[in-house]
């Protein structure tokens, strides 16, 4: 295995603010803040917040792999600006539904709700101006080697000004609405991540001021956001790429005539847009209500604002008290403001190719394809290890289902689906083919509630049994139930998955399903969807642990159960593969587990808030980050049980969300040589030393690095491993 290298993290902890437009609003510890900073390493777990930031640095950290070019670096930064942009939204929005309203709140770093804010907003400006520096100082000089520039207006000849206006003229200038705010204007309300110019001006021909009187008038142009992000011209084999701000900012006298404008300063704000459906809210109008929730997204609070160095203080005071914000919210940015926008550059038609492309996928073990899908899976289990097995024995099952006149109803869980989603195509043939089609679609799922009320109603329409969810619960299940007449008999046929209903996706997230005719499992899996369907309790699945009810319950057996063999003198060991875990009562049971003498090794992709290696505390856990082409988000639970080892797959992360507020399930593998599968995935994980990071017992990461050592790079390494030959008896 690799050794640790200093810690990535250790950039952030000395990082002093850039020179560039250094002001009030830079990242400046205070000697408050330094104790809040020791008072969060003395807490036994790590702040889940805090966490997250960690790991979006480990996503930035991909900008310093030597190995990416700097197309692929472009997209980890991008994939930088959307997260940073839904932690804001979601995160410090929640956040703020407590400090808004004076709600207690005390963060597992042990600080209160107002210290916390300082805390993790500071951890956002340090992260900040770390990317920038890496935009500015590593990348740029790299731009013109790979035949593109990022550039600004007065670098353009004479001729691409003119182009550039009246670009402006015929496409931007009509969708521009200038937007005053004075005695007899209301204070407008202004997009969250939009690029907004404020403008002060000046009217120096009016007569209607005494001169006491302020003549400054504050207005903002709202760049729309179906406009591109750069105006692209070829210029000699070089591709420019001119931000739209600047075509906006070197025409906006066009929109402010006969007045002097101050100041002109770019800036981007985010809104709070964390909601929670309450249970008095859920009426027979819930869709409506959903809808309602959505829109108001769009008006609520300002939780954070990017602006460039030196902003008017005249239009800054109005800002800061209209949207009572300080300089914790505000974040100085002289590099983009919307990082999201290198996607264009990316997807450029003249740089798309320099994006690697996945190997061919690899037929998984015990999978015909000259043999039907229902004869595939009648003969075997199969399991599907995702992108490195292809998602297509799926969208074959319920495509071929929907068709086929045998097939009697179709039931599955919906958490989020592909655009133009091959699923609901093949639901919809279904349900025209008169079989019984049951669908449950959360639209509660967090940014894709539009997109599932559309494709529910649609399926609604068409004569689907549709299900909108569970009352206040968000259904995250991954379940799928074919029923279809053979003969004189009936055969069930079911896919059990970690990851969702997406093609798309499983090209990006490394995933587990399974498919499978075992009637077990195809027993719990129709009592699942007659209790969610209608108004059953089941008595007890066979192989399904699912929440609200069972979950914590099950794992936390299973983590003492393992404590018990160590203290018993029996061996002992538990893998967990997970994205976050941050469930309290789950860690302490770990940590007692590491305690007995049971050795732990987890793997979590995002939010740790367990703390390993601490002296008297967890000496024996060790936690590991696999970040890379991939975003790993397969969950894989492996429990030693003294030589009879368990593997449960599923949705759920170990987190009180997916215990108590979401309907989540697990399934247990049974199948030995499924569970030898499971098991090597686990070993190649906890053996990688290209994509991996471990965590220290002072809440930072350190790269995993490999010393002559021959490198081992998951997301290489399925595609090229011969399935037959990924078999692990037991890890410990």
């Amino acid at each position: 295995m690799g050794s640790v290298t200093e810690g990535v993290t250790s950039f952030f902890r000395d990082l002093l603010s850039f020179e560039m437009g250094k002001s009030e609003y830079d990242y400046n510890p205070s000697v408050k803040d330094q104790k809040s900073d020791s008072d969060i390493e003395r807490s036994d777990f790590i702040s889940r917040d805090l966490s997250w930031m960690k790991f979006n640095e480990r996503v930035l950290d991909q900008v310093r792999n030597p190995d990416l070019n700097i197309f692929e670096k472009f997209k980890f930064l991008a994939i930088t600006g959307s997260n940073l942009d839904e932690f804001l939204t979601v995160r410090i929005g929640s956040l703020y539904n407590y400090l808004d309203f004076g709600k207690p709140r005390l963060d597992y770093s042990g600080l209160r709700e107002n210290a916390f804010r300082k805390a993790l907003l500071n951890q956002i400006k340090k992260f900040s101006d770390e990317r920038n520096r890496l935009f500015r100082e590593e990348l740029k000089p790299l731009f013109e080697a790979n035949e593109f520039r990022i550039v600004e207006f007065r670098e353009l000849t004479k001729e691409q000004r003119q182009e550039v206006n009246h670009f402006f003229d015929t496409m931007v200038y009509p969708m521009l609405t200038p937007m005053v705010y004075d005695h007899t204007h209301t204070f407008p309300i202004l997009l969250p991540r939009s690029l907004v110019l404020g403008v002060v001006s000046v009217d120096t021909q009016t007569t209607l001021f005494t001169e006491t009187e302020d003549m400054r008038k504050l207005s903002f142009v709202q760049i729309p956001s179906n406009l591109p992000k750069f105006y692209e011209f070829e210029d000699e084999g070089m591709v420019l790429f001119l931000p739209i701000e600047e075509v906006v900012r070197n025409n906006i006298h066009k929109i402010y005539k006969n007045v002097k404008i101050e100041s002109a300063d770019l800036f981007r704000i985010i809104r709070n847009g964390d909601f929670e459906i309450e249970d008095d809210e859920l009426d027979e109008d819930f869709v409506n209500e959903m809808k309602e929730k959505i829109r108001a997204r769009q008006a609520g609070r300002v939780v954070y604002m990017v602006i460039e160095s030196s902003p008017s203080e005249y239009m800054m005071d109005i800002l800061k008290k209209k949207w009572d914000i300080d300089k914790y919210n505000i974040q100085i940015n002289n590099e983009l403001m919307d990082y999201t926008r290198l996607w264009q550059i990316v997807n450029h038609e003249d740089f798309r190719g320099f994006l690697p492309k996945s190997p061919s996928s690899i037929p998984p073990v015990n999978y015909n394809k000259d043999q039907s899908i229902f004869e595939n899976i009648k003969e075997h289990d199969i399991l599907l290890h995702h992108p490195y097995n292809s998602f297509e024995p799926v969208l074959t099952l319920i495509e071929k289902a929907a068709e086929d006149p045998n097939v009697l109803a179709i039931k599955l869980t919906i958490y989020r689906l592909a655009k133009n989603s091959r699923i609901t195509a093949a639901l919809l043939r279904a349900a025209e083919n008169g079989k019984h089609v049951s669908a449950l679609f959360e639209i509660k799922a967090r940014f894709d509630e539009e997109n599932n009320i559309r494709e529910a109603e649609k399926l609604q329409r068409a004569g689907c049994f549709v299900i909108y969810g569970i009352g206040w619960l968000k259904t995250h299940t991954k379940l799928m139930l074919i029923v279809r007449k053979e003969g004189q008999q009936v055969m069930q046929y079911a896919h059990l998955a970690s990851g969702n209903y997406n093609e798309d996706t499983t090209k990006l997230y490394t995933d587990i399903s399974l498919l499978t005719a075992n009637e077990d499992y195809t027993h719990d899996i129709a009592e699942f969807f007659n209790a969610i369907t209608g108004h059953s309790q089941p008595e007890a699945y066979i192989n399904l642990i699912t929440s609200p009810k069972d979950m914590r319950r099950a794992m936390v057996a299973m983590i003492k159960r393992e404590a018990d063999h160590a203290a018993k003198g029996k061996p002992s060991g538990i893998c967990l593969k997970v994205n976050s875990l941050e469930d309290k009562e789950v860690i302490e049971e770990l940590y007692a587990a590491s305690q007995a003498g049971v050795r732990i090794e987890l793997i979590v992709r995002g939010i740790c808030c367990l703390r390993p290696g601490r002296t008297g505390l967890s000496e024996n856990i060790k936690v590991r980050s696999l970040v890379g082409s991939y975003l790993e988000h397969a969950r894989i639970l492996y429990f030693h049980n003294a030589g009879e080892p368990e593997l449960y797959v599923g949705s759920a992360d170990i987190m009180v969300r997916s215990f108590d507020k979401r309907i989540e399930s697990l399934f247990k593998v049974t199948n030995e040589r499924l569970q030898g599968q499971l098991t090597h995935i686990l070993k190649a994980n906890l053996e990688d030393n290209y994509n991996a990071y471990e965590l220290l017992e002072n809440g930072d990461y350190a790269k995993v690095v490999n010393n002559g050592e021959d490198v081992l790079n998951v997301h290489r390494y399925f595609f090229e491993k011969d399935q037959q030959d990924i078999i692990t008896d037991k890890l410990f």
